[in-house]
């Protein structure tokens, strides 16, 4: 019998993550989450589309707020959602402002 292969890796493994690859992996992130809202969103009745956005923009304002997304980024994905789902319940996106540097 074989060991199952590992799918986590060990600290050792891999370098340190920079800001850009963080942000990038949070927006294919958000990206995938909002492109299965989109595709189930003609299947579910209204009000648990409307919590799945509103879990959805939760999850995008945190994510801007603890800087791992940027809000410009963050409104563009949102924007391209809405397009492909004119359907989808509008919400009020309340992005944090950004701390200076």
């Amino acid at each position: 019998m074989t060991c199952p292969r590992r799918i986590v890796r060990l600290a050792r493994e891999h370098g340190p993550v920079t800001e850009e690859a963080r942000s990038e992996r949070t927006a294919r992130l958000l990206l995938a989450r909002l492109d299965a809202l989109v595709q189930t969103a003609g299947c579910l009745p209204h009000p648990e589309v409307e919590r799945l956005v509103e879990l959805a923009s939760v999850a995008t304002m945190r994510a801007v707020a603890l800087q791992l997304l940027d809000a410009e980024r963050a409104e563009a994905l949102w924007r391209e959602a809405y397009a492909r789902e004119p359907a989808l319940p509008l919400i009020e996106l309340r992005i944090p402002a950004t701390r200076a540097a």
